[in-house]
């Protein structure tokens, strides 16, 4: 990349008004194209030149030291205002992540299903498929307080209407900004000199009506005191109402990947397709086991009614391909949230005082609260005892009970999808506050100018987690026995009352009897008992960060001037958080810990690093035409100690078409709180044990039980990686206008953070690796634990390449009588390779458009954004092509119909590996409107995804979100809500 083109387009964003309005939305952009040489007239060049007009120094965000984006080594896309404004986007986030370099960062559809990690509704940027983790995210080049203990950053907490820029450095930048620039930085640059009043008012829906979002923002800018004070404010709120997964119906064709049913030699042992449904449960239940075996098939339906299920190939995974499978997805189909239902506030306000002509004192303060409601799936119930005597079996399936007989000694055990209870969700509260304290400026020393920049930011993140709709497991256990209180009974309850058969003795312990039977659902009696008072978490991440800088010129070379920067940081981050004990897993006396609930469990996490850095960089213009740029970066953690990145890089002007560029990079990512300090939870399991392990003797061999501990690791140490990319840009004379660049890269990553289950651990320590001997724990020759954590033991390498070009010209060049300004740009990144090792067997993400199970490393071969942007007088039109290749559920499986080799866990065979790449159509206008009362308006009309494409079905396995209640695609690179439209409005007084 590294290409800068100013473009007005609107190739993103979400809006549409229901039939009419829809209508007229489309003629508009359809129409506006027609007349738009009509708009000529309207042109105002001298606006069009000022907006242009390039503002003072740059600082590109690959770099400490001034410079423009071509003049860097390292590929840096600039991406500005008026992009911003004409594609108006719901939020920034998917404004950046249409970037092909850019692939499965985390955003509100994909999130959805986070209930107990903190990460619903945050909006992450993962640059190279490396992992949100390992793309910095800066706001003015200073770091901002992370979103989540993992350590990703909300980009939607960024003031959107103040971003004059954002820089994309894709490649490594730890040597310039420290920890976690592996694949590359984002740098949202905001106008802090901003003098005015402007609104913006934006709507979108899709073209089913749904998914309307909302966002009203406005900002101020003041300068008092002959312009020495200047001071911004900026307010936001934003509303995205969700969509649930059945609102789609290409969602409701029952396509999954299950374990074949056909286990004869040959075949595959994965199959994916149509028409597949679970075979152990059904919305009211289904018998899967009784006393009377003549039962088993029966499920029940509305009260009295009895269905007999259709038995299709039955799997081993729990599902069936054919038969009845529409009923058993029935009432658990598409629970998901497609979209969470969420609502931002944000309130920015910035005072800058010229202390002198060249020094600002400021101060700024930013706050932002997300409100997101989202919701996941009613977890199937499989094996759930009813016993004869159950008075809701007898009153109301009586020819059911009667068959099984009226006696606690008989049973039967059926699977449920619970349809007929609440879907549990969560609902999310998150406030982050930023303060910066600050200077910056120039003075003279030495007979020289030296620029300087010392700030002091403290970041806040305080986040409620609040779940709805989970049940007690114990109280469900208590409430589902119910039966008829006998007469007599010692509790004094009168005799034919539905009660909890715990209660007859011990009358005082509340339990409310539930049906367990049918679709018609639990009483609101039974329900809240069974969820009473819902687990909640309160966790609040700190941020302190103080810095300072100085750059300026050194000497003379015979290329020009030399230029240095070099500065110092300190950093504080910190975890704390509270969780009542009622919420927290129960402790055992073993040391094991039991859920209460059936989903959440919180525990408290907490902890703290202190971070102290120094940098220097250099940029040495050696000969005419030949640059070469030098950093370093000395960083000492408090937990791991002092490690060193470093960078070095050169360009080469070959001549006027074509200029070289290169880097290579030590870069590092920090252990994130939430590896370092996770709290403890604990359960019990199996090993099979090698003899004499870890030394001890008498350890015999074969399967031993032991307490499994998971908890975070304070003795790991920051992953490492080398990074070097090779590249050029090209800008023939011969064609004015045009602008080429190539850029490949190749990321090697070691000392990878991870996890390894219990068996792997002891089979690492058996192979000598003595780490993994010490979470190992005996009394005497038996194993009594093993602690699971993260260690420093993977490794991955990436590697590909990005091309851009682009080409500005007026229509006037090709004919007197075109009026007008055409740009056209296109970008593609191909994903050569992404092998993740984890020292069992290595596995490519590369070209994996499935995604469940790739920790957000996975992404297509190809992807690709091409984009025409035409100006003529007051009007901007816009069309843009973007989508991706082809690609595989995982370069792990092997396809294979018939003859099929010996499936493995490592290499499992399946009937189809292909998943097909997508394209889509956006198409946008905008025009600007001369008004008295306003010196500047526009309104935009944007429609993304203009041919309503559905995305692809995938079905997720063997261990991803390969039930129904998800949406069997992949919600982070397919278009799940489809088309969409969406109006902007600006005005600036």
């Amino acid at each position: 990349m590294g290409t800068t083109v100013k473009t007005t387009s609107a190739a993103n964003g979400t809006t549409q008004w229901r039939n009419g309005l829809l209508c007229t939305a489309a003629a508009a952009v359809l129409g506006a194209v027609i007349a738009a040489p009509a708009q000529a007239a309207a042109a105002d060049p001298a606006a069009d030149a000022a907006a242009a007009e390039p503002a003072g120094d740059i600082v590109v965000t690959g770099s400490r030291i001034v410079k423009d984006g071509f003049s860097a080594p390292t590929p840096v896309n600039v991406l500005s205002s008026l992009d911003i404004k004409a594609q108006a986007p719901a939020n920034l986030s998917n404004f950046v992540n249409q970037l092909p370099a850019v692939t499965q960062g985390s955003t509100s559809a994909n999130s959805s299903g986070s209930l107990s990690n903190g990460l619903a509704g945050i909006n992450s940027v993962n640059l190279r498929g490396l992992g949100a983790s390992r793309t910095l995210v800066l706001v003015d080049g200073q770091r901002s307080v992370a979103s989540a203990t993992n350590g990703v950053v909300d980009v939607n907490t960024v003031p959107q209407d103040l971003v004059e820029r954002v820089e994309v450095v894709t490649g490594g930048a730890s040597a310039q900004y420290g920890s976690d620039a592996v694949g590359g930085v984002v740098n949202f640059i905001l106008n802090k000199k901003y003098k005015g009043f402007k609104l913006t008012a934006d709507h979108g829906i899709s073209t089913y009506g749904d998914a309307r979002n909302y966002r009203i923002s406005g900002s101020a800018g003041l300068s008092l005191m002959d312009d020495r004070l200047h001071v911004l404010i900026n307010g936001e709120y934003a509303k995205q109402d969700g969509v649930s997964t059945i609102a789609r119906s290409w969602n409701n064709s029952g396509y999954f990947m299950v374990a074949n049913p056909n286990t004869a030699a040959g075949q595959p042992s994965w199959i994916n397709g149509s028409g597949i449904g679970p075979s152990t449960y059904t919305a009211g239940g289904l018998i899967t086991a009784s006393t009377n075996s003549s039962l088993v098939g029966k499920y029940f339906m509305g009260a009295g009614q009895v269905g007999t299920l259709t038995y299709g190939a039955k799997s081993s995974s729990g599902y069936m391909v054919g038969g009845d499978y529409q009923t058993t997805l029935a009432g658990h189909l598409g629970t998901n949230s497609l979209m969470p239902d969420e609502a931002r506030f944000s309130g920015f306000g910035r005072v800058g005082f010229d202390l002198t002509n060249r020094i600002e004192l400021f101060a700024q303060l930013g706050w932002n609260r997300y409100i997101g409601e989202s919701y996941y799936q009613q977890t199937p119930s499989t094996g759930v005892m009813i016993k004869g005597d159950n008075a809701y079996l007898q009153s109301l399936y009586p020819t059911i009970a009667s068959a099984l007989g009226n006696s606690s000694a008989n049973s039967i055990t059926i699977g449920t999808s619970n349809a007929g209870f609440p879907v549990p969700g969560s609902h999310n509260t998150r406030d982050v506050t930023r303060v910066v304290l600050g200077s910056k400026g120039s003075f003279d020393a030495f007979g020289r100018e030296w620029k300087f920049d010392a700030y002091f930011q403290h970041g806040e993140t305080k986040t409620h987690e609040q779940l709805v709709n989970t049940w007690q497991t114990e109280r469900m256990a208590l409430a589902q026995d119910a039966v008829y209180a006998p007469a007599g009974n010692t509790a004094g309850i009168a005799a034919g009352t539905i009660v909890c058969r715990s209660t007859l003795t011990n009358p005082t312990n509340g339990c409310v009897p539930i049906n367990r039977l049918g679709t018609t659902g639990p009483s609101a009696a039974s329900l809240a008992y069974i969820y009473g008072n819902q687990p909640w978490r309160d966790q609040t991440l700190k941020q302190d960060v103080a810095a300072a800088s100085l750059s300026g010129d050194l000497f003379t070379l015979p290329g020009g001037t030399a230029a240095f920067a070099f500065g110092g940081e300190w950093r504080r981050e910190s975890v704390s958080g509270y969780v009542p004990d009622e919420f927290q897993p129960i402790k055992n006396a073993n040391g094991t810990t039991t859920s209460r609930w059936l989903y959440g469990n919180y525990l408290p996490n907490s902890g703290k690093i202190n971070v102290k850095e120094a940098f220097l960089e250099l940029d040495l213009p050696v000969v005419k035409g030949v640059n070469v740029n030098l950093a370093a970066r000395g960083t000492d953690y408090s937990t791991s100690g002092s490690v060193l990145t470093y960078k070095g890089g050169a360009t080469w002007q070959v001549n006027s078409l074509l200029k070289l560029r290169g880097t290579y990079s030590r870069d590092i990512r920090a252990p994130n709180l939430s590896e370092l300090f996770a709290a403890p939870t604990a359960r019990t399991n199996t090993v099979v044990l090698p003899a004499g392990i870890a030394g001890i003797s008498g350890v015999t061999a074969g399967s031993a039980g032991f307490v499994e501990s998971t908890i975070g690791n304070a003795a790991l140490k920051p992953e490492k990686a080398n990074t070097w990319t090779m590249g050029g840009v090209l800008t023939p004379d011969f064609l004015p206008g045009f602008t080429a660049s190539f850029d490949y890269y190749d990321i090697k990553i070691k000392d990878a953070i991870g996890s390894v289950t219990a068996q792997n651990t002891v089979d690492f320590c058996a192979s000598g690796q003595a780490a993994y001997c010490s979470n190992l724990v005996f009394s005497g020759s038996t194993l009594q634990s093993i602690v699971i954590q993260p260690f420093n033991f993977a490794s991955q390498h990436a590697k590909g390449f990005d091309i851009e070009a682009s080409y500005r010209t007026p229509l006037s060049k090709v004919s007197a009588n075109l009026p007008g300004t055409l740009t056209i740009r296109g970008t593609t990144t191909h994903y050569i390779a992404n092998v993740v090792d984890n020292k069992i067997f290595p596995i490519d993400y590369a070209g994996v458009n499935g995604g469940s199970l790739s920790g957000g490393f996975s992404s297509p071969n190809w992807v690709y954004r091409i984009s025409a942007f035409y100006e003529v007088g007051a009007a901007n039109f816009n069309l843009v092509y973007r989508g991706f290749s082809d690609g595989v559920y995982g370069n792990d499986y092997i396809e294979c119909t018939s003859s099929c080799p010996t499936s493995s866990t490592q290499y499992r065979t399946i009937n189809n590996n292909k998943i097909k790449g997508i394209s889509y159509i956006d198409a946008s206008v905008q025009f600007k409107i001369k008004s008295k009362l306003a010196k500047d308006m526009s309104l935009t009309f944007v429609v993304n995804n203009l041919m309503n494409k559905d995305p692809v079905l995938i079905g997720n396995g063997p261990t991803g979100n390969n039930v129904p209640a998800y949406a069997q695609t992949n919600r982070s690179i397919y278009d799940t809500i489809g088309r969409t439209f969406r109006i902007s409005a600006k005005a600036a007084f």
